[in-house]
């Protein structure tokens, strides 16, 4: 159990039995006296994908999911679904584009990461906060318009689009921030 106070982004919390990941959180102090604290979640049901916002009182209780991580290792894709290998007990797995999402354009061969369990069943997997990916395609940068920062799009190896500065071209590898997909720098 989990005061609603101390909830924070990425808690999964078990509501009406099933996993939900928590991706928004925002309190809300009321001005009429006597008002409780509000907490409010947007959360993001593992198993379905489905979302849902609640509204919780700050002196409120929540059940957190019995959740385990394991180490993983992504191997290939066939098709719609991602393989992976469990690095403790060297099974592999598979998970379709669907559960993943997002997740999916940043998965290169080899990387490793965690899988989320819930009673013994692999939900989903979770990235490391940034990977390097190599650019495939890019405009080419213009020149002499430095007069402000500007972006250009690039298609990453996995199919994924960002936005990078000007200076970079194809063939160069980039450290991509997995939560919002922003470019950060250029790999070393």
């Amino acid at each position: 159990m989990i005061g609603a106070t101390e909830i924070k982004r990425g808690e999964i919390l078990d509501l009406d039995g099933a996993p939900w990941e928590v991706t928004e959180v925002t309190v809300q102090t009321p001005s009429a006296r006597g008002a409780s604290l509000l907490v409010k979640i947007k959360a993001r049901n593992l198993r379905t994908g489905q979302t849902l916002a609640k509204t919780l009182r700050g002196n409120e209780t929540v059940a957190t999911a019995d959740c385990e991580k394991r180490p993983v290792q992504f191997l290939y894709r066939q098709v719609e679904e991602f393989v992976f290998m469990d690095l403790s007990s060297f099974e592999q797995f598979a998970l379709s584009s669907k559960v993943l999402g997002e997740a999916a354009g940043y998965l290169t061969d080899g990387l490793e990461l965690r899988s989320l369990l819930y009673n013994g069943q692999v939900l989903t997997v979770e990235l490391p906060v940034t990977v390097e990916l190599l650019v495939v395609d890019t405009a080419p940068a213009l020149k002499g318009a430095t007069a402000q920062a500007q972006l250009k799009p690039a298609r990453l190896e996995t199919g994924i689009e960002i936005l990078v500065p000007p200076y970079l071209s194809a063939g160069e590898r980039v450290k991509v921030d997995t939560r919002d997909g922003r470019f950060i720098e250029r790999a070393k």
